[in-house]
């Protein structure tokens, strides 16, 4: 398995009074940090080396994780700033994964801090190896249901995604899990913060954004009820 990055650095506002001393990695679940379940899952998957790319509060992250070998990990970090500053300057999505690609090297999969996504990660990377493009992006048959819809899907590429402007035709939406080469974060701005929707968006308009679809549903923490869900799942 490739190298993966988990995008954990954001400020967590909406989750906030529970955030505002803790990072959202570290929101119990279940009776564990949050990041706990993650790293096992990503164990579990095939996953041998993790980068956490972190900011707000990253330093209890690494003080917890340290460096991974309790979840037979090899666990590194990438810091936005000052991970202890109360509004740290963060680099956004796009720009924490570009200062972190001395760690992650060549070819990498992306996922979001907040995400449990209990699907085939090893496909997903074979779908993006055969498509020979510099991105893929993992997408859910989501008709609304879990969030709203944001990717319009042709059954090998994502034809359109936008956040904003959503159309009819957009049944699919971001599943959360993303595989890239490095090469696809070169235009990716330096001096200021970058998003990977942006990104992904750029991705599309060049014919460079393949997509995997996932059967199964996707998990989250961003919000009290996406909370409520994954510790519902997770007690099964």
């Amino acid at each position: 398995m490739l190298p993966i990055a988990i995008l954990a650095g954001g400020l967590a506002t909406r989750l906030r009074p529970i955030t505002k001393t803790i990072p959202k990695a570290l929101v119990e679940i279940a009776g564990e940090p949050f990041i706990a379940h993650q790293l096992r899952l990503l164990k579990a998957h095939g996953y041998e080396h993790v980068v956490m790319l972190v900011g707000y509060r990253g330093e209890m992250i690494e003080e917890y994780v340290r460096n991974g070998s309790a979840y037979g990990l090899r666990v590194e970090y990438s810091y936005d700033s000052d991970g202890q500053a109360v509004t740290p300057t963060l680099l956004g999505t796009a720009g924490a994964i570009v200062k972190a690609l001395p760690l992650l090297g060549r070819e990498f999969s992306v996922i979001y801090g907040d995400s449990y996504l209990p699907c085939d990660y090893a496909a997903a990377e074979r779908a993006f190896t055969e498509s020979g493009k510099l991105g893929l992006m993992s997408v859910y048959r989501n008709e609304g249901q879990w969030d709203t819809s944001n990717v319009e899907f042709d059954g090998a590429n994502v034809v359109r995604y936008d956040k904003s402007n959503r159309t009819p035709a957009m049944r699919y939406i971001d599943y959360g899990l993303g595989v890239f080469r490095s090469e696809a974060f070169a235009d990716v701005p330096r001096d200021r913060p970058s998003d990977l929707a942006a990104l992904y968006q750029q991705l599309v308009a060049r014919g460079q954004l393949a997509a995997w679809e996932s059967p199964d549903r996707f998990y989250e923490i961003g919000s009290l009820e996406g909370i409520r869900g994954l510790t519902e799942f997770l007690s099964r």
